[in-house]
């Protein structure tokens, strides 16, 4: 086993680690960050993780990344190789003790013990490695609560009231799901003994939610992407609003400075812009809500949603072989962010007899039975992944819906590289309307900032 790196290329390296998943941090938070480590030392662990993170970090959004990086580069302890097969039914017994009086302490060192007796594989010292997966598979943390339950009870004096009781259930789940998460961290802090800690950093820590493909998120980060939507549509919102200021002082009347500028010998000394009247633009959503691409679609309309004030009109369309128009339930104030998909699933008319999605069926749809809603004044967001399923892509319809709109643009959560193949119409359709990859909520902010009208 190599010696570990000293003090200042692991906290270099933690700043490298966060920088890769998008935490910004200069050189200021890091000079910090090293006067911290020489003022709280490497005693206590758990203060110099809060000293980090109170000078490497600018707010609480950032800590799903920063602990689990922070724990690579400044572990528990150097660990040896495993000590043997752990005792697994001595090992959930003192867990049991440790939920049900909530002792975190207790419960990493147990964590570590599991990982070293139970999460163990390979059989040659450049194959060894630990699993988090295989320890909990053995241990069955999830399995206890019934047991911790009961010694809960016992520390409290009796039972109580049902409520209660599933009160205690939650907070048990709760204090399980923390286990967990220490079991994780104990099997990658051992792997990164024997491996680069430095990709492993990069590639073994979950990104935050922004950064997550909307195709690969899971139900929480799904959940965490919607709480986000308020934050960003006001960022949003700051920065349209500063782009129609701008944009409402018009541009340079050429003609008019040259004439003013004869008082003054030829020289432009007072530009004359042609002003512009304000008018507030209208937006069209046409949003893909089928299978994994619902999860962006759901998305990306809370967020216009939320910017609902920057637009004259704004009108949502669903669609997965047929289109309905899903306005009315994103009302401001009234939309449930959680059960979206199933009401717009519940109350639109999205499918006929089968549910597979169809471009070309929906498209035509739309040009036919709200070809109104698109004029000179309207951008259109067409919002999934143009794969057809072998079906027509109804070339025809989106090139009138482009003729009618004033832009089209086309949102679509694939990777570049998976454009036009299998099933997908990719780049037939980009080569009518223009058409961006967004994969992430990053991504999508950055295009709904540089592509919505003023």
């Amino acid at each position: 086993m190599t010696t570990p790196a000293g003090v200042p290329e692991r906290l270099t390296g933690l700043v490298g680690a966060l920088r890769a998943h998008g935490v910004r941090v200069g050189t200021g938070e890091t000079v910090d960050a090293a006067r911290a480590v020489e003022a709280l030392g490497l005693a206590d662990r758990e203060l110099l993780r809060e000293g980090l993170a109170a000078t490497l970090l600018h707010g609480t959004g950032h800590r799903t990344v920063f602990d689990p990086v922070f724990d690579l580069y400044f572990p528990r302890g150097i660990g040896a190789p495993g000590t043997g097969a752990a005792d697994r039914e001595e090992l959930r017994d003192r867990l049991t003790e440790a939920l049900a009086a909530d002792d975190r302490a207790l419960m990493a060192r147990l964590a570590a013990e599991a990982v070293d007796g139970l999460g163990g594989y390979g059989s040659s010292p450049d194959s060894d490695g630990w699993s988090a997966y295989q320890t909990l598979d053995r241990l069955r943390p999830q399995t206890l609560l019934a047991r911790v339950r009961t010694g809960v009870r016992e520390r409290n004096g009796g039972g109580g009231p049902e409520f209660a009781d599933r009160l205690l259930d939650d907070e048990i789940r709760r204090r399980i799901e923390a286990f967990r998460a220490m079991v994780g961290s104990e099997a990658r802090r051992r792997v990164a003994e024997r491996r680069d800690r430095d990709m492993l950093a990069r590639r073994a820590v979950r990104p935050t939610a922004d950064r997550v493909d909307f195709l690969f998120a899971g139900r929480d980060q799904l959940a965490e992407l919607r709480r986000a939507v308020q934050p960003l549509a006001r960022k949003l919102a700051t920065r349209l609003a500063a782009r129609r200021r701008r944009a409402a002082r018009g541009t340079i009347d050429l003609r008019r400075t040259l004439r003013g500028s004869l008082s003054t010998g030829g020289v432009p000394m007072r530009p004359v812009l042609r002003r512009r009247r304000p008018v507030r633009p209208e937006l069209v959503l046409l949003c893909d809500v089928s299978g994994s691409v619902s999860g962006f679609s759901d998305f990306t309309m809370l967020l216009v949603q939320a910017l609902h004030d920057q637009f004259s009109k704004v009108r949502v369309f669903a669609f997965v072989n047929r289109i309905d128009e899903v306005t009315a339930l994103l009302d401001h104030g009234t939309a449930d962010p959680e059960g979206l998909s199933a009401r717009i699933g519940a109350e639109a008319t999205l499918t006929d007899w089968h549910g597979s999605s169809d471009y070309g069926v929906a498209l035509g749809e739309f040009a036919e039975r709200y070809g109104d809603a698109v004029g000179p004044r309207t951008t259109v967001f067409v919002l999934g992944d143009a794969r057809t399923n072998q079906s027509d892509p109804n070339l025809p319809a989106v090139r009138r819906i482009a003729e009618r709109a004033r832009r089209v643009y086309w949102l679509n959560p694939e990777q570049r590289s998976q454009w036009g193949t299998g099933d997908s119409a990719a780049p037939a359709y980009a080569e009518l309307v223009e058409m961006h990859e967004c994969r992430t909520a990053r991504q999508l902010s950055g295009l709904v900032g540089r592509l919505l009208p003023v």
